[in-house]
C-alpha cells in the first residue's frame, strides 16, 4: 500500500511493489514523481527522512538526509549590524540554501535495502516529466495565491508561465535531463560534476545573502543512518525521528505529558481537550528550543527528556482550567522547570510533504522531505527548486549567554520538525506508519492524528481528517472554517492567544487492522491511499 499526495506518485510507487520491490525502491521511485509534481514543497534541491521498519529484524532506523550549512558559514549568518534579517528577505537569499541531502539519502537506503536497480526507479518521473500532465489543481492555487513568484524571474519563468497556459500543463524536460543523468551515473553524481556546478553557479548568483557554498561542500556531503527515538504510550511503541529532526522527541514528551490525563475519555471538539493538549505543546515546545539541535554539535539529553518521570513532572505543571502564563524548559532529572529563563520562540515554515510504503514483506517506510517553505528560496537549477532549508537555524545565535542549541555553524545540520513516526502494538507488530507536510505545525498535525486512532478509536482516514488545533509556544491556532475555530472564545477566556488561520496539513498513513492494512489520504491535498 501506498499513501501520497498525488495520484501519480501513488501509481509509481504501486508500480514497484507490483514487481516484487522493496518499500525503499518504491519510495524512490515516489520521491522522484513528487518532486516533480509537488516541485514547490520537495525535490532534489531539498532534504529529508527517511524511517524504515525492518520486517525481518523488527528494528526501526532513519536515513538522515537533512541538509547541512556550507564550511564558511558563521553563526551571525543572518544578521546584518546585530539586527536579525527579517524572514522574507532571508528566504530568497543565498545564504538560505543548505548543501541538498535528498538524493545521499535516497542513495544510501536503495544501497543497503533496494532490490530493482536505481536507474528502473527513476523512470516513471523521468516519463511523467517529459510529457507533462494537467497542472494540479491545488499547485495552481499555490502559484496564484503566492505573489512573490512574480518577483523572481526563476519561479515567473517555470511556475507562473505554466500555470497562464489556456490549459495549465506541467512539464519539465530540465528535470527530466537532470533525472537521466542520476539514472545512469547513480545518486553520487549529484555532488559531483555538471549537477553540483550548477547549484554552486545558481547559489552563486542569488541577488544577496551570503554566496559561500563550493563544490567542495557537495561533494563532502554525507547522509547518515541513526537509531530512530522510541518511547512507549499506553500499551504501544512509537519510533519517530531523532535529531537533528524535533519531531520524534517532542510528539514523545506530549503524548507522555497526556498519558497522566484520561484523553481517551474527553471529547475531541471539547475546549477543555484542546487545552490540554495545547498546554503539554507548549511545554515540549520549550524543551525543544532550548535543547535540541544537530546532535553532532550539540549534546541533547535524550533520554531525559523522554524519562516517564519527568514527563510527569512537566504535567504537574498543566491547570486544567487555565493556560499558564509562560511556558518555560524544564531540566531533565534535576526539576520540571527552569524558572530563570526567558524562552523565545522561532518562526516556522510550512511547506513539505509525506508519504508512507508498506511492502509485500512488511517493511514500512515513513518519508517526510522539504524544500522548507513552499517553493524554497525561489532559485531554481536544472530543473528543480533550491531549498531554503538554512533559515530553519535560529537567527539569533545567543540565547541565555550561550551559544543557541540550533544557531548557525559549519557543516551543520538546521533542526527540523519532521515527524514520520512508526506505531508498533504491544506485540511489536505494525499498527500505524504516519507523518505530515506543513513546517513546525507537523507536530500538530501527526499528534493529533494519533491521539485520534490510538486514544479516539477513529480509523485513521477520520483521524486526519479531524480539524488541526497547533500550538508551538506561539498561542493556539485553530484551523479556520472547521468546527474548532467555533472553541475561540472559550480558550481565550482560558488564558489563551488564539488565532484562527488556514491550515493545509498533509497527513499520509497506513494503519494495521484485522490483519489487513488501510489507508488514509488528507483530504486537505490532491493524495489518495492504494493498496495491491
Amino acid at each position: 500500500m501506498v499513501s501520497a499526495a498525488h495520484p501519480q506518485a501513488v501509481e509509481a510507487g504501486l508500480a514497484v511493489l507490483r514487481r516484487g520491490g522493496h518499500a525503499v525502491d518504491a519510495a524512490v521511485a515516489i520521491q522522484m514523481v513528487l518532486g516533480f509534481i509537488e516541485a514547490p514543497e520537495t525535490g532534489l534541491g531539498g532534504g529529508g527522512f527517511l524511517l524504515l521498519h525492518d520486517a525481518e529484524s523488527g528494528n526501526t532506523l532513519m536515513y538522515d538526509g537533512r541538509e547541512t550549512a556550507p564550511a564558511a558559514a558563521e553563526p551571525d549568518r543572518f544578521q546584518l549590524f546585530g539586527m536579525n534579517y527579517p524572514l522574507a528577505i532571508a528566504i530568497p537569499s543565498g545564504s538560505a540554501v543548505g548543501v541538498p541531502g535528498l538524493v545521499a539519502m535516497l542513495g544510501q537506503a536503495h544501497r543497503e535495502q533496494g532490490r530493482l536497480s536505481w536507474n528502473s526507479l527513476l523512470q516513471p518521473a523521468i516519463a511523467l516529466a517529459e510529457n507533462g500532465l494537467p497542472m494540479p489543481p491545488r499547485l495552481q492555487r499555490q502559484i496564484e495565491a503566492d505573489w512573490s513568484l512574480r518577483l523572481f524571474a526563476d519561479t515567473r519563468d517555470y511556475f507562473r508561465q505554466q500555470a497562464a497556459l489556456d490549459t495549465p500543463t506541467l512539464r519539465n524536460p530540465a528535470y527530466a535531463n537532470t533525472l537521466r543523468h542520476l539514472a545512469q551515473n547513480g545518486p553520487q553524481a549529484f555532488y559531483n560534476g555538471p549537477i553540483a556546478n550548477g547549484i554552486v553557479q545558481r547559489v552563486n548568483a542569488a541577488r544577496w545573502g551570503a554566496a559561500d557554498m563550493t563544490e567542495e561542500d557537495l561533494a563532502n556531503y554525507q547522509s547518515i543512518r541513526r537509531e530512530s527515538v522510541c518511547a512507549p504510550y499506553r500499551e504501544w511503541t512509537l519510533c519517530g525521528a531523532p535529531p537533528p529532526s524535533s519531531g520524534g522527541i517532542t510528539v514523545l514528551q506530549i503524548l507522555g505529558m497526556l498519558e497522566q490525563f484520561p484523553v481517551a475519555e474527553m471529547d475531541p471538539t471539547a475546549a477543555t481537550t484542546q487545552h490540554l493538549i495545547a498546554e503539554a505543546s507548549r511545554l515540549a515546545f520549550a524543551d525543544r528550543n532550548h535543547y535540541i539541535g544537530d546532535p553532532a554539535f550539540v549534546d541533547i539529553p535524550v533520554a531525559g527528556l523522554l524519562d516517564p518521570d519527568y514527563l510527569q513532572q512537566r504535567s504537574q505543571l498543566i491547570d486544567p482550567t487555565k493556560a499558564m502564563a509562560v511556558a518555560r524548559p524544564g531540566e531533565p532529572g534535576v526539576r520540571a522547570e527552569i524558572v530563570e529563563l526567558h524562552p523565545d520562540t522561532e518562526p516556522g515554515g510550512h511547506g513539505t510533504s509525506h508519504f508512507s510504503v508498506v511492502d509485500a514483506e512488511g517493511n514500512l517506510v515513513a518519508l517526510t522531505s522539504s524544500n522548507e517553505a513552499p517553493f524554497g528560496s525561489r532559485m531554481l537549477t536544472q530543473g528543480f527548486v533550491l531549498n531554503n532549508q538554512l533559515t530553519d537555524f535560529t537567527f539569533d545565535p545567543i540565547q541565555d549567554g550561550q551559544l543557541d542549541p540550533n544557531a548557525v555553524q559549519p557543516g551543520k545540520r538546521p533542526r527540523s520538525s519532521m515527524s514520520p513516526f512508526i506505531v508498533l502494538d504491544a506485540q511489536g507488530q505494525p499498527r500505524l506508519i504516519i507523518g505530515s507536510r506543513g513546517g513546525s505545525r507537523i507536530i500538530g498535525y501527526v499528534l493529533k492524528s494519533l491521539i485520534g486512532v490510538l486514544d479516539w478509536k477513529m480509523d485513521i482516514q477520520d483521524a486526519i481528517a479531524l480539524p488541526n488545533m497547533v500550538e508551538r509556544g506561539r498561542g493556539i491556532e485553530l484551523e479556520a472554517d472547521t468546527p474548532l475555530a467555533s472553541l475561540e472564545a472559550e480558550l481565550t477566556a482560558m488564558g489563551h492567544e488564539v488565532s484562527v488561520v488556514p491550515m493545509t496539513s498533509g497527513l499520509h498513513a497506513i494503519e494495521r487492522v484485522d490483519g489487513k492494512w488501510r489507508g488514509g489520504a488528507d483530504p486537505r491535498l490532491d493524495g489518495r491511499a492504494r493498496g495491491h
